[in-house]
């Protein structure tokens, strides 16, 4: 049984070891090793999620309660987000049943991002997100002015 050569090259690994996959050797497949790269690209799948549900919430937010300070960069990363979120979850379906536990995790980092970039203080910002899923994917979806 031949040892797989180990890298420091990560991306190089990956490919010896699809390879190796390929062509039936599952003898010679670092198992082990195997499974936790899966297991890392599964985390990394979540955590692109939670990173664009962030980024779009927080310049949600931006938009509702900074109207006079709206840009058509804003619009254009909720814009981007929008569809990279869309393509995520069209490429890994499975992904959707962790939407709403995101949403909940990346909240308070958008408003972190919101507080930080309008110069408003966190507490400008409700305590829970103010939007649901199916709004944050919804292209039409843009809040109204906050009265706050």
């Amino acid at each position: 049984m031949n040892e797989p050569v180990r890298t420091p090259d990560r991306y190089a690994w990956l490919e010896q070891q699809s390879r190796l996959l390929k062509a039936g050797r599952i003898q010679d497949l670092d198992i082990e090793q195997l499974a936790e790269a899966l297991e890392q690209e599964m985390g990394n799948e979540r955590r692109e999620l939670y990173r664009r549900l962030r980024i779009l919430i927080g310049h949600l937010l931006k938009w509702q309660y900074q109207p006079d300070q709206r840009s058509s960069s804003w619009a254009g990363t909720i814009r981007v987000q929008r569809k990279d979120l869309a393509k995520l979850l069209k490429d890994s379906p499975s992904l959707k049943r962790f939407v709403d536990a995101e949403i909940l995790d990346a909240y308070t980092d958008a408003v972190d991002l919101a507080s930080f970039e309008t110069g408003l203080p966190k507490s400008s910002f409700p305590a829970d997100c103010p939007y649901q899923a199916q709004a944050l994917f919804d292209q039409e979806f843009w809040p109204s002015p906050s009265a706050g």
